[in-house]
Formats: structure tokens, sequence, C-alpha cells
């Protein structure tokens, strides 16, 4: 992901358009046209003017957000809806008439907000601003069609979801790759203290960025586990990090919050009668990881026995990985139920 502001001096043949509850088929002059309603906050100013700015997600079905014809690029999208539904709502992404999604992960993940609860991030791809508007950066390319949608699990209306897509159609680099995005969640053991980032990733690509949801269980320092990438079918990992906070940019156990443009640590969440929860993000912007067969991601689960001697950890652990690759993708979608979804 590069971005040099002398670009925005070159001319170019670039379309631009953006989809939205006022133009949700991003056609060229297609934005506020709905007719006011009656009762409607836009009853005595008319067509025209902010009738639709957001649509409500229907109980148990998947609504969609977006559905574009290429060649073109999704360059940035905003979000804004009730945090209830940050983890009982499904954001899936479909490139160029693909049957199984390249996305999917639940709507607050997606934008690093984790556990289901609100919070500000302040990184480069993706930031959240008070109070709640997500937004995402990751250039989209795609080359034939782009769909978009989001399914709502909950058995109660989500009312007032905003949303905006902007993109532009212009030819693609045959050398593009397609953004991909999974969520998983497990609870390691004593016996096996190792979460599953990514696995089963075929083909030739770049890992760019990594979520967590970590829920402690345990008492103590938490993040002594090692993050390792196996590249290309290896048994041990050419690339294996010092620890959990130095993978995600700090230090000594962190002792504190902080967002910064490629990684941080915007979330230790210590109230009376909860569990520790820890939401934190790297963006591999400078250093991707490059693979070209294959590719696996896995996180440790390890603490200290008073003897100091590592201790594995029985934790929740969620994550989200972001990866581009060149299509197509082997298929990693999953059935969501709340219950799989639902933070401690």
């Amino acid at each position: 992901m590069s971005f040099d502001f002398a670009d925005l001096a070159e001319l170019s043949s670039e379309v631009s358009r953006s989809i939205s509850a006022e133009n949700p088929d991003g056609s060229k002059s297609g934005g506020a046209l709905e007719d006011p309603q009656g009762t409607g906050p836009a009853k005595r100013l008319g067509k025209g003017w902010k009738v639709r700015p957001c649509i409500d997600l229907p109980p148990e079905e998947t609504i969609e957000l977006a559905r574009i014809s290429g060649p073109g690029t999704i360059k940035h999208i905003w979000i804004t809806a009730d945090s209830k539904s940050y983890r009982t709502s499904i954001l899936r992404f479909y490139w160029d008439d693909e049957v199984t999604p390249s996305v999917e992960v639940p709507l607050g993940d997606f934008f690093a907000c984790t556990h289901g609860l609100r919070y500000s991030v302040n990184s480069l791809p993706v930031a959240v601003n008070p109070s709640g508007g997500f937004n995402c950066y990751w250039p989209m390319p795609f080359r034939r069609s782009a769909r978009i949608t989001i399914e709502n699990l909950s058995s109660k209306q989500v009312q007032g979801f905003f949303y905006q897509i902007n993109y532009s159609l212009a030819p693609v680099s045959p050398t593009a790759a397609y953004f991909h995005a999974s969520w998983r969640r497990s609870m390691t053991t004593r016996e096996n203290p190792e979460h599953v980032i990514l696995d089963g990733v075929q083909g030739n690509g770049h890992y760019v960025g990594t979520v967590a949801a970590w829920t402690q269980f345990s008492n103590g320092w938490w993040g002594e586990g090692e993050v390792k990438f196996f590249l290309d079918g290896e048994r041990d990992p050419t690339i294996c990090t010092t620890g959990t906070e130095d993978y995600f940019g700090g230090a000594w156990c962190f002792g504190e919050t902080f967002s910064a443009p490629f990684c941080g640590y915007p979330l230790w969440r210590r109230e009376e009668g909860e569990v520790p929860r820890h939401g934190l993000y790297r963006w591999h912007l400078p250093d991707p990881i490059r693979f070209s067969q294959s590719l696996k991601v896995t996180l440790q689960a390890l603490g200290w026995y008073p003897d100091g001697t590592f201790q594995p950890l029985t934790d929740d652990i969620a994550t989200v990985a972001y990866w581009y690759q060149g299509e197509p993708h082997k298929d990693f979608s999953a059935k969501y139920t709340l219950e799989k979804l639902w933070a401690r």
C-alpha cells in the first residue's frame, strides 16, 4: 500500500464514483433522488436534500451494499452503526463474480474494533474516529466486478446503518492482487496454547495485517508468546517474532495503550466483574510478508509461572488476517452463529 502526494497533481482518466444510501448503485447523477416522506425530517425541503442517509438491516437477512462493474478499485469505505451490531453483523466482499467471499469478517473486527466494543483507532489503512466512524483505506482492485454484502445475524433490526463506498473506474494493473480478510476464533489450551491466525492460503501474494481480540483468563502477563509465519510449505518458520507485544510494536508488557500508523494497542479494558480484554493491530505496510505458494500464521498464548518459566495459557483469542493474493483463493467461508461471535 503506497501513496505519494505528488500523484495528486497528475491528471487521470479515472472515473470517480460513490455508493451510499443516497445513491445505492453509484450511477452518474444518481445521488439524492429519493422523494421525502410525509413525516420524515426532509418533509419541508423536498427532493434533492438529505432524504435517505442510511438504511436499516432487517433481522436475520443479508443486504447487498454494493454491486459494481469493473475494472476499478475501491479506495475508501466509511461505515457507522450501533455498536451492538459490531459482533452480530458479517461483512463479505466478492471479486469478479466469485462464489465464495474474499473477505468475511464481523463488522467491528474488520475495522479493528474488537470484542464488540467502540473505541478509537488512529492508523493509516484503518481509522475509527469519534464516535464510531469506521474508515478503511485498503486499496481493493477488481477486474470484472465487486460485490459487498452485510448479514445481520441478530433477531433484531439494526436501525440507522450508514455507509459510503468510494471507488474509481479505470484499468487495473495485470500484476495487481486481490484483497482478502478472514476472521478466526479459538480457545487455547495448556496442552496446545496456540491460535491459528491464518492457514490454507494457496497461491502467490503478501500478508499485510493482523487484528487481535484477546480475552485473558489468567492473572499476570498474557503476551509472552510468539507470532510465526510459515512460508511456502515450510515446517519451521523463517519469520518468528520475540513476543506478542513486540509483534504489535510495543515492548515490556505495554503498560499503556497507544494507536500509531502501523501498529497499536488501543484497547485495554479492565472493569470490575469482567475478564480483562485487549485489542491490538499490526499493519505490514512497509514490510509486507511475501509468499509464492502458501502461507500459515500462528500466535502463541504464554505467560509466566512463579519460578520464571513459561506458562501455557487458556485464553479466548479472535483475529483478523489481511492479505493480497492472486485468484482463485481457497474457500475459507464459515457458518456463523451469534454464540460463536459474542464476546465474553
